[in-house]
């Protein structure tokens, strides 16, 4: 039962990281996606695969650095050539594996480092993977010789880093000029962190610095957290026709991987180690990702936010200055008071509003043009207005993104301008507005055909009772200062008495009231419209927020669970004190929750290669 639910656990955190998308390039996204490819990587070409076989034959990948020897390591360890190394950089072109004929069942199945396809022969596909039977390599080991992790060529440091990732053992080789580069030191510090199994081969020592430069290196390795893996240090020597070293060169490897094969409880041990220490690295990884999508998140929220405020900002604006007495200024207040008479009317407005409402009554008849200009200039003024604030509400938003990384990608790749209204905004408005002023014209029809005043109203006009309220709405909370209110101001007051003489006191209000939700309501729909742009942008981003939640759920099961699988337990039976030579040699550096019989590592043990066969 806990195998199962080990495999069920790890495969439900796979498919929770496979779904992971950082499309933003935040800091943090970069190294998170690679973080996310390599842990669905392994998971696919290792962990799953190994946790369901693990009798399967140990695999030891051979990588390093351009140059170092690897395929010439390989050949010689099997004594013919079965990995040709390249003379123009890269010099491995394609992967190559080499085991016993008895396991070929193991790797000529997709189950084992799926999307390689397989060959006989050699190949300069980096995709495709050769697979080599030879007799002469030990029943349950196999080597594949990996392409170089410093490849001028992107696809064979990816492949590398993959087959590192997916290997039991990693036997890594540098040579004495290039030990100390950083490329390959970044590989070395990822197997320790994942508690891999590692050997270093340190290839072409000149004997006059055999003493001091594996001595230098393997004091790295302590200090890098590497002190327990065993360090092969090979003589520069001459090769022979094919290409091989000396035999005596290569034998302490070729022995230590004997023995280390022929060992199950040592071989048992290297599979236990590096798998549950390539789980753990998932769990402790787990949260840089988590990390990753909530900053994109986050990073949405907030351009999700600035534009809405911008917008909110635009009704706020619009709905006071529709009703603070703004619009009764300019071309409004001249077409009214062309509208209702003279100057000299405006200032006997309050001593004689009385009779100058009787006069306004008694002038108009039927439909003057004086009372349509009026309602153009209403309808011109709040189209001035309106458009004004999409515009700047528009640059409010651009201004607050700029200011944001996520918000710069946007802008760029919008492919249209969100620093300015949309195209129809202009159109939107002006329809708005005169569907408005339909409204308005409907509400004072209807009321005006059911008062017994209704002859007033007929006197008045439509158009002249509709801008009339129109002029009552833009004066609501008394917003008019300073002399505005001499004259202004008793335009209000003008249109108000008109109106109570027509419908009654309690009518006006409401009418007003109804007139003004029914603008507020038009303006709010036209500026949502406007922010749905935005909010398209930043829904077409492909973030999730739930993924996050869900890598957190899979790691925490994970972690339950991760020490149920009896596989992962090693018998205390099996821990014998008669340790192998590989055994010391690989030392106990398995984490938390695997048991594993081993004795304390050794600081960097050094095997030297004989010279005297040179």
């Amino acid at each position: 039962m806990g195998a199962e639910r080990l495999s069920a656990s790890l495969t439900r955190l796979r498919d929770a990281l496979a779904e992971v998308r950082l499309p933003m390039e935040l800091p943090s996204s970069a190294s998170a996606q690679a973080l996310v490819r390599g842990a669905v990587d392994q998971l696919d070409d290792y962990i799953l695969p190994r946790l369901a076989r693990l009798d399967a034959p140990l695999l030891a990948v051979i990588g390093g650095s351009t140059g170092a020897g690897k395929s010439t390591l390989v050949n010689s360890l099997l004594g013919r050539v079965v990995s040709n190394p390249g003379v123009i950089r890269p010099t491995t072109r394609s992967p190559v594996l080499v085991h016993h004929p008895d396991d070929a069942e193991w790797f000529a199945s997709e189950s084992m480092l799926p999307g390689l396809a397989r060959s006989t022969s050699s190949a300069h596909d980096a995709r495709t993977l050769q697979v080599v039977p030879e007799p002469g390599l030990p029943r349950g080991l196999a080597i594949l010789d990996a392409p170089d992790v410093d490849s001028v060529v992107a696809e064979n440091r990816a492949l590398a880093a993959q087959l590192l990732a997916a290997a039991d053992l990693w036997l890594f080789v540098t040579s004495a000029a290039r030990y100390a580069d950083a490329v390959p030191w970044e590989y070395l510090r990822s197997a320790a962190q994942r508690h891999a199994v590692v050997a270093v081969v340190l290839d072409r020592v000149p004997p006059a610095a055999m003493d001091e430069v594996p001595a230098h290196l393997g004091q790295m390795m302590s200090q890098r957290g590497l002190g327990g893996s065993p360090l092969f240090a090979v003589p520069e020597t001459e090769v022979d026709a094919e290409g091989l070293l000396p035999d005596s060169a290569v034998a302490p490897i070729r022995d230590w991987l004997g023995e280390l094969a022929a060992d199950v409880v040592s071989r048992n041990q290297v599979v236990l180690q590096t798998l549950n220490g390539a789980i753990g690295a998932l769990a402790s990884g787990a949260p840089q990702v988590v990390n990753a999508i909530q900053e994109q998140v986050i990073g949405l929220e907030t351009l999700r936010a600035d534009a809405a405020r911008s917008f909110a900002e635009a009704v706020r604006t619009i709905v006071v200055q529709t009703a603070d007495g703004t619009l009764l200024r300019g071309e409004v207040l001249a077409r009214w008071h062309d509208f209702v008479g003279t100057g000299e009317f405006f200032r006997a407005v309050e001593q004689k509003i009385g009779w100058m409402r009787d006069r306004l009554v008694a002038a108009v008849k039927g439909e003057p043009k004086q009372a349509l200009d009026a309602r153009v200039a209403v309808e011109s003024g709040m189209e001035v207005l309106i458009r004004e604030e999409g515009e700047a509400a528009a640059r409010r938003v651009e201004s607050a993104w700029l200011a944001h990384p996520v918000g710069r990608q946007l802008l760029a790749t919008a492919g249209e301008d969100l620093g300015r209204a949309s195209r129809d905004y202009p159109l939107a408005a002006a329809r708005a507005i005169r569907d408005w002023q339909g409204d308005v014209l409907d509400l004072v029809v209807r009321e005006g055909g059911a008062k017994k005043s209704a002859a007033r109203f007929w006197a008045l006009g439509v158009n002249g009772a509709g801008v009339a309220l129109m002029v009552l709405v833009f004066s609501q909370t008394g917003g008019l200062v300073g002399a505005e209110i001499g004259v202004a101001g008793g335009t209000a007051v003008l249109a108000q008495r008109v109106l109570e003489a027509i419908f009654g006191e309690d009518a006006v209000r409401r009418l007003a009231r109804q007139a003004k939700r029914d603008l507020d309501a038009r303006v709010e729909a036209l500026i949502a419209a406007e922010l749905d742009r935005y909010t398209a942008v930043l829904d077409a981003v492909d973030v999730r927020p739930e993924q996050a939640g869900e890598i957190v759920a899979a790691i925490e099961d994970l972690e339950d669970v991760r020490g149920g699988d009896e596989r992962l337990q090693l018998p205390s039976s099996q821990a014998s004190p008669g340790k192998t030579t590989a055994q010391r040699e690989l030392g106990a550096r398995a984490p938390a929750g695997l048991e594993v019989a081993a004795e304390p590592p050794l600081a960097g043990e050094i095997i030297q290669s004989r010279q005297d066969q040179q």
